[in-house]
């Protein structure tokens, strides 16, 4: 599984990518987590507003910070 965290590196991206970890990490799901930081590859994806989360090439969540279980919903 590839788990994709989009956004420019602030605050509200490091710690949507940090959630991702602990999800993967809580639930044992083999993942690896990506982060594109150029906002042409994001506006790309079609992502407005970040930060935003992509599991297996579809975006998710865009806009906010998903909590860890959410993503671990997700993910399982």
């Amino acid at each position: 599984m590839k788990i994709t965290i989009y956004g420019p590196g602030c605050k509200n991206c490091v710690n949507l990518a940090d959630n991702a970890k602990k999800a993967v990490a809580e639930t044992g799901v083999e993942a690896e987590i990506v982060k594109v930081e150029d906002m042409k590859e994001i506006a790309v994806a079609g992502i407005m507003s970040t930060p935003a989360i992509g599991i297996d090439g579809e975006v998710k969540i865009k806009g906010r910070v998903a909590t860890v279980d959410e993503i671990k919903e997700l993910i399982v």
